[in-house]
């Protein structure tokens, strides 16, 4: 989901004039200077790579370069600043923070495959390319969850452990009742206006954190500007099943950390008994009061716990 930490409410209520909710320069400008900070804040520099297809993937990536590499791949209408908040909580790690092909700063080319296995290929052909592909942990965020299964089943051997989180792809749970008769033309997760940005903000978090609507309309306008091209990847990711790949990470005994906010009206978090079914080594944590995205709404808990669990696999 697109949600970039910014925190500093204080900052946010001075820097931006007034009560504006028009995407103006002066809002732009201040949301851009904030990011950076963040990204600043966590030790992230911001790159680029060009795929062998001429598409450009733009990534975030931390200055901890001797220590062991963690992918992290956000969600459906995100892009590599939802884990910002969490990569400073994080900083014990290498960090490779993407924006997916179609998201962020990287190319939206209409017509590519945005199913998870090709967006796993692309992520293999960077870590390749950065000499960092075998030995990777991977994290992911929904969707960003079922890329990091297909990847993790394309690459088996090369996988230490994934961090599966509120995660997209195992859809024989059925859907949750807020999304029941969602369509193209009337869904929650498609941004058609400032105002349906502003709702889904407040759907896909229990407590989500403060953001003045200035702000909010900077990031409803880049959905609005991507509305098209995120209706044709929501129509490919709504069908793209992991469960049947997922069973590849069951067989080569890959630890998983299974981690669900437990008010999650995006995906079911009755999601984690598939998964744990599928994937038995599998550990799993249900955050209370927490809704599709802990790594925003809980940074501090959701870091420690991961943290926790990459602590029981020293030695393997």
């Amino acid at each position: 989901m697109l949600f970039k930490r910014l925190g500093l409410a204080a900052l946010f209520s001075l820097s931006i004039v007034g009560c504006t909710t028009a995407p103006n320069t002066l809002a732009v400008n201040t949301t851009q200077k904030i990011i950076q900070y963040e990204r600043n804040k966590s030790d992230l520099d911001v790159k680029s790579f060009t795929l062998t297809s001429g598409d450009k993937l733009v990534y975030a990536e931390n200055n901890n370069l001797t220590a062991e590499p963690l992918l992290l791949i956000h969600g459906f209408g995100g892009n590599k600043d939802n884990f910002t908040r969490i990569a400073d909580e994080l900083e014990d790690y290498h960090l490779i923070i993407p924006d997916l092909l179609g998201f962020g700063e990287s190319s939206k080319p209409m017509s590519a495959d945005y199913r998870s296995q090709a967006q796993a290929t692309r992520l293999h052909e960077l870590l390749q390319a950065k000499g960092l592909a075998s030995n990777i942990h991977i994290g992911g965020n929904s969707m960003g969850g079922a890329i990091s299964v297909a990847y993790a089943a394309k690459y088996p051997q090369d996988v230490k452990s994934l961090w599966l989180v509120d995660s997209a792809g195992f859809w024989s749970a059925g859907v949750p009742k807020s999304l029941e008769g969602a369509t193209l033309e009337n869904n929650p997760l498609l941004i058609n206006s400032k105002e349906d940005f502003y709702k889904m903000y407040d759907f896909v978090m229990y407590k989500p954190p403060y953001l003045p609507k200035s702000v909010k309309a900077v990031f409803a306008q880049e959905r609005i500007n991507n509305k098209e091209l995120d209706a044709k990847i929501l129509e490919q990711i709504v069908t793209d099943n992991v469960e049947e790949r997922a069973q590849i990470i069951a067989d080569y005994n890959i630890p998983t950390l299974v981690v669900w906010g437990d008010k999650d009206q995006v995906i079911k978090p009755e999601t984690v008994n598939v998964i744990k079914d599928i994937i038995p080594q599998a550990q799993v944590i249900m955050m209370e009061d927490i809704g599709h995205v802990p790594m925003i709404e809980a940074a501090t808990k959701t870091a420690d716990d991961y943290k926790g669990f990459r602590a029981t696999l020293k030695g393997q």
